[in-house]
C-alpha cells in the first residue's frame, strides 16, 4: 500500500483509509468477530489509517478499533476519532441509522472546551490505546459559533501539548469547511476529513475548498466516494430518490467506464487522489471481502484516455 505526508501535520498515511462506522452498525448489524476481522484483513493490506467517532454505534465502533488495534506499533498507524458529541445515559440527539447501538446511551452535541476534553478523555478510554493522532471536529455546522471557538481551542491546546498530532474537521459540506479555514486562518485545521464532495459525482469541492486548502497547507481526506451506494449495487443510503441530475451524471460515468473497460468503482476511490491536496481516501467496510475489493480498485491501472474523457465531461 503506498503513502503520503498528511500535508503539514508531519504525519504519513497509506493512500487508503477504513472509515469505521460501518464496524460500528452503520444500516446493519456487526458480529463483533467480523469488524474485528475487518480491520485485521486492512492491516494484512497495508492500511494504515483508521478513522472513528463517538457517535458511530454510540461507542461500539471505538471500541471494536481498540480491539482490532490494541498490541500493533503504534507509530505504524495513524488513529483519528472525533468531537462534538458526548455518549451518555438518555443522550436525546440519536439518529436512527445504527443497528444495535448500547441500550440506554445516546449522543448529545456539544461542542464547549470541557466537553471536547471530557470526549477525547472518554474516546482514549473506550479504544484503550494510549493516543489519537487527528482530532476531527465533527458535523461544527450544528453549533458553528461554539465549533470554531471553544472546540478549536481545545484541540489546538491538546495539539501544542504533543496529545494530539492534528486538528481537523469531519464535515460534509465543502462551504462550512471553507467557512472555517476563512475565520480561524494558520491557527486553524490541519486536515479536513471531506465526506461526499469531492467525488466523480460531486465536486463541488473543488470550488473553494481545495484550491484554499492547497494555499494553507491544509490536507483533505476525501471521504464519501461512492456517493453513499449509489455507485454500488443496491439501494444508495441518504436518498429516498435520486434527483434526475445525479441520475443523468451516472449514467454519463457509466458510459465512460464502458467505453474505456474501466471498472466503475476503481474510478471512484482513484478520482479524488489526482489533487494535490488529497493524500488519502477513506472507505467503509463492513467485511474483509469488502475492504479486500476495494484495495484491488486502488491498484487497477487506468488509463490517462480515461481521466481526460472524464475532466471533459
Amino acid at each position: 500500500m503506498r503513502s503520503a505526508e498528511l500535508g503539514r501535520t508531519g504525519l504519513r498515511v497509506s493512500r487508503l483509509g477504513l472509515g469505521l462506522a460501518s464496524i460500528g452498525g452503520m444500516f446493519a448489524a456487526v458480529p463483533e468477530p467480523q469488524a474485528v476481522a475487518t480491520i485485521d484483513r486492512a492491516w494484512e493490506l497495508g492500511i494504515r489509517l483508521f478513522d472513528t467517532a463517538p457517535v458511530y454505534g454510540y461507542g461500539l465502533s471505538e471500541r471494536r478499533a481498540g480491539l482490532a488495534l490494541r498490541g500493533r506499533p503504534r507509530d505504524r498507524f495513524v488513529l483519528c476519532s472525533k468531537v462534538g458529541r458526548l455518549i451518555e445515559p438518555g443522550g436525546p440527539d440519536v439518529q436512527p441509522i445504527w443497528a444495535e447501538p448500547p441500550p440506554g446511551l445516546g449522543p448529545r452535541l456539544d461542542y464547549s472546551y470541557r466537553a471536547v476534553m471530557r470526549s477525547f478523555e472518554e474516546s482514549l478510554e473506550r479504544i484503550g490505546i494510549d493516543r489519537i493522532d487527528i482530532l476531527h471536529i465533527h458535523d461544527p455546522d450544528l453549533d458553528y459559533p461554539t465549533a470554531s471557538t471553544e472546540a478549536l481551542k481545545a484541540l489546538a491546546e491538546l495539539r501544542g501539548r504533543g496529545t494530539i498530532r492534528a486538528v481537523s474537521l469531519g464535515v460534509n459540506h465543502a462551504d462550512v469547511a471553507a467557512r472555517f479555514l476563512r475565520d480561524t486562518g494558520p491557527a486553524g485545521p490541519d486536515c479536513i476529513l471531506l465526506a461526499g464532495r469531492y467525488t466523480v459525482l460531486d465536486q463541488s469541492g473543488a470550488g473553494e475548498l481545495l484550491p484554499l486548502c492547497e494555499e494553507l497547507g491544509v490536507a483533505v481526506l476525501a471521504a464519501g466516494v461512492f456517493q453513499g451506494g449509489v455507485l454500488a449495487e443496491g439501494a444508495p443510503h441518504g436518498y429516498e430518490r435520486l434527483p434526475v441530475d445525479l441520475v443523468r451524471r451516472i449514467d454519463r460515468f457509466r458510459e465512460l467506464c464502458r467505453r474505456y473497460d474501466v471498472p466503475l468503482l476503481a474510478a471512484a476511490v482513484q478520482f479524488p487522489l489526482a489533487h494535490p491536496a488529497v493524500p488519502a481516501v477513506v472507505v467503509g467496510a463492513r467485511t474483509p471481502q469488502e475492504i479486500t475489493e476495494v484495495a484491488g480498485w486502488m491498484d487497477h491501472e487506468i488509463p490517462s484516455a480515461f481521466w481526460h474523457a472524464l475532466d471533459r465531461g
